[in-house]
C-alpha cells in the first residue's frame, strides 16, 4: 500500500502566505513618528495593535523617576492610530484615566483595538500595562479623512469637505 504524502500544493502555499499577510499587515499611517518618545509597533492586525514603550530618563520629571503623562498619552495615541492603520486617520477626541504612576525604566505595552466604526469614525479602546498592571485606559475617537487634514481646505469645512 503506498503511503499518502501531504505535500501542500502551490496555490495552498499562497492562500497561507496570504493569511498570514493579512495577519501582519503594513502600517499605512504615523510612519515617521518618533518612537523613542511614542513606542515601537510589535503586533498590527485588522483593527489591532500593539506597542511597547521603553520609558527613558529624558521622560522623567523629578527625582523619584515618574515619568510625564503626556508620553503616555502619545504611545496610546500611536497604538490607536495604528489600529485604524489608514494614511487620513485624525484624533478628534480622547477620554483617559491614568491609572498608575510610570517609572523610569519600566516598559509600558499598550493594546488597541478598533471597537466601533461608525462611517468615517472609529472608537479605539487602549489599556496599557506594566508587568500586567493596568496604567493607562483611554478611548480615543477618531476619524478617516478622504485627504491628509492638511491638504484639506478647512476654511471651507462647512461644505462637507471631508
Amino acid at each position: 500500500m503506498a503511503e499518502k504524502t501531504e505535500e501542500k500544493s502551490l496555490e495552498e502555499l499562497e492562500h497561507e502566505h496570504e493569511l498570514a499577510m493579512e495577519e501582519n499587515l503594513a502600517l499605512r499611517t504615523h510612519e515617521m513618528i518618533n518612537h523613542q518618545y511614542s513606542g515601537d509597533l510589535d503586533e498590527l492586525k485588522e483593527g489591532y495593535a500593539k506597542v511597547s514603550l521603553l520609558t527613558g530618563e529624558d521622560m522623567r520629571v523629578d527625582s523619584y523617576g515618574l515619568v510625564h503623562g503626556g508620553f503616555i498619552f502619545s504611545a496610546g495615541d500611536f497604538a490607536a492610530m495604528a489600529a485604524v492603520n489608514d494614511p487620513n486617520v485624525v484624533l478628534s477626541g480622547a477620554t483617559t484615566s491614568f491609572l498608575s504612576p510610570v517609572r523610569v525604566g519600566d516598559e509600558v505595552v499598550f493594546e488597541a483595538r478598533v471597537r466601533h466604526k461608525e462611517g468615517r469614525k472609529r472608537e479605539v479602546n487602549v489599556i496599557g500595562s506594566v508587568l500586567e498592571i493596568k496604567v493607562f485606559e483611554a478611548s480615543f475617537k477618531t476619524v478617516v479623512l478622504d485627504k491628509h487634514v492638511l491638504k484639506l481646505d478647512l476654511m471651507n469645512a462647512s461644505k462637507g469637505e471631508y
